[in-house]
């Protein structure tokens, strides 16, 4: 029975990915910063660990006590949208601490054993912000793309150890924790000097239209990690896949 180790399983797409797996008959290690069972699978093929991908120490401590690990889903990520100009560097520090070194250094923490088996798959969760150039999003899709070069590059790498890495880019998922848990980094940074031109962007946030549900994310992710092809991009989300078809 393989094992998946899924970071930032709290909420939104990291949840529905762990549930998806649980229910295909894997083992999974579901982490996030703050432990809680909440919504996941009830059994002995889930363990849930506290994990904060910003820290050496608590990355060493899971991946010591998950045990050999098959599959890696760095799905973790924080966000925030603004002006460019108007986005303190701390902000801007504390997305790419999370998205993309965050990303970094876990796959850095499990690969070796992946190499030393000849076998695993490392799945990077990005954003479909990496397939059109998006306004108001610069420093988010800055910490993504970033990871869509260090996938592609990695997965030639590994890819001499038959070990395999994947990039899933999912579209708009308005559902998810994930804008909520951005608001108070969005505090300030649409001056207003940028009012009249954001505020057709954030009206359409709303709109109606296809949008990406956790379970669409789920099943691309288990897809990614199954595929034993060279493919590297999966979009995920209705959204998601038309902006690939169109890019």
């Amino acid at each position: 029975m393989k094992t998946a180790l899924i970071t930032g399983c709290s909420s939104g797409y990291g949840l529905a990915t762990a549930q998806r797996f649980h229910r295909e008959g894997w083992n999974v290690i579901a982490t996030m910063r703050t432990p809680r069972r909440d919504d996941l699978p009830v059994g002995d093929r889930l363990t849930v660990l506290p994990l904060d991908v910003t820290d050496p120490a608590s990355i060493e401590a899971a991946v010591a006590a998950s045990g050999p690990i098959d599959v890696l889903v760095n799905n973790a990520g924080i966000g925030a949208v603004g002006a460019f100009e108007a986005t303190p560097m701390s902000v801007i520090r504390e997305l790419f601490d999370t998205n993309t070194f965050g990303v970094m250094a876990m796959t850095q923490a499990v690969v070796p054993q992946m190499r030393r088996r000849r076998s695993g798959v490392v799945v990077n969760v990005t954003s479909s912000v990496t397939l059109t150039a998006m306004p108001l999003a610069a420093v988010y899709t800055a910490s993504k793309m970033a990871i869509e070069g260090f996938t592609a590059s990695l997965a030639l790498e590994l890819g001499h150890f038959d070990v395999r890495a994947k990039l899933v880019e999912p579209g708009y998922g308005p559902s998810t924790r994930f804008t909520a848990n951005g608001s108070q980094r969005m505090e300030g940074v649409i001056p207003e000097e940028y009012a009249a031109f954001a505020e057709p962007i954030f009206a359409a946030f709303g709109a109606p239209g296809p949008v990406t549900t956790g379970d669409d994310v789920a099943d691309v992710v288990l897809r990614a990690a199954t595929d034993d092809s060279d493919r590297l991009r999966f979009p995920a989300g209705e959204d998601a896949v038309a902006l690939a078809q169109s890019a």
